[in-house]
């Protein structure tokens, strides 16, 4: 009984490294046999688009800031809390400054 529990065993081991070795080899022609993909276009066009696109999502955030300022002093002057309307007024600062942040840099660097 023992030899033939032996020969399933070593049957079995004989399949495990069949697998692994066409596992293996299939692995490797992939490997060495992909080519080299070179982006297709302008490298420049790529990174100015990524750059609108950053720009955008920052001018969105500013907006929403800038709503946020004008509801705040809004708030303020129904309430005539001065703490409030200074916030306000720093907030609608500070949204109207990353709104136009694009503008603001290419004025800078001209």
């Amino acid at each position: 009984m023992t030899k033939i529990k032996n020969t399933e065993e070593k049957n079995h081991m004989k399949s495990d490294r069949l697998a692994m070795a066409v596992y293996t080899g299939t692995v490797l022609a992939m490997t060495l046999g992909a080519g080299m993909a070179f982006a297709d276009g302008d490298p420049i066009a790529v990174v100015n688009n990524l750059s609108n696109f950053i720009f955008s999502l920052i001018r969105a955030i500013g907006l929403i800031l800038l709503g946020l300022g004008i509801m705040q002093v809004g708030l303020s002057l129904k309430s005539h809390d001065p703490s409030q309307r200074a916030n306000g007024f720093l907030t609608l600062a500070g949204g109207i400054i990353i709104t136009f942040t694009k503008e603001i840099l290419t004025m800078i660097t001209g």
